[in-house]
């Protein structure tokens, strides 16, 4: 499958959201489900322009026949922690295993190590092993589970944290 990587753009506001919506509804992998995100789309335009105008941030969008697929974004942290950026990537699920997350998370090292960012951190599910196996690939390591991270319809969710440093 040919896919095109490209940054997320105000005028992608309104598409991105049902993307959210619809991913949570996918999986009990992310903070939301299918409700998505409290977001208007005016909110999440302006939120898109930021980032668009940020040196530090980034949010990138996969499409597929005009509708979004997937996203990854990396936002850095400031002051003390200013060489830390945390990221995260999703794929819709009929698009798992096709090598879109691969690749997001390519781009995501490229531009944090253009910007001279030394860590990189994300959160994942504890039993989401696709998802482990991929940052794990990607040489990030596990520091600690956090017990009970979510807690979905009554049940206790762990996650790990895990980090990546970038000048290794």
């Amino acid at each position: 499958m040919k896919f095109q990587i490209e940054p997320a753009r105000p005028e992608d506001a309104e598409a991105l959201l049902a993307y959210l919506k619809q991913i949570g509804g996918e999986s009990d992998n992310l903070t939301f489900g299918a409700e998505g995100l409290p977001l208007t789309a005016e909110q999440e335009q302006a939120h898109l322009q930021s980032v668009l105008d940020s040196e530090d941030d980034l949010q990138l969008i996969v499409k597929q026949g005009g509708a979004i697929i997937a996203d990854a974004s990396m936002q850095r942290f400031r002051r003390r922690m200013s060489h830390r950026a945390e990221i995260g990537i999703s794929v819709a699920k009929d698009y798992w295993g096709m090598g879109i997350g691969t690749a997001l998370m390519a781009a995501l090292l490229s531009f944090a190590k253009e910007r001279g960012i030394r860590q990189l951190n994300l959160e994942v599910r504890s039993d989401n092993e696709r998802a482990i196996r991929l940052y794990e690939k990607f040489g990030f390591q596990k520091l600690v589970t956090f017990p009970a991270f979510f807690r979905i319809d009554g049940r206790d969710v762990d996650f790990d944290l895990m980090n990546l440093d970038l000048t290794i």
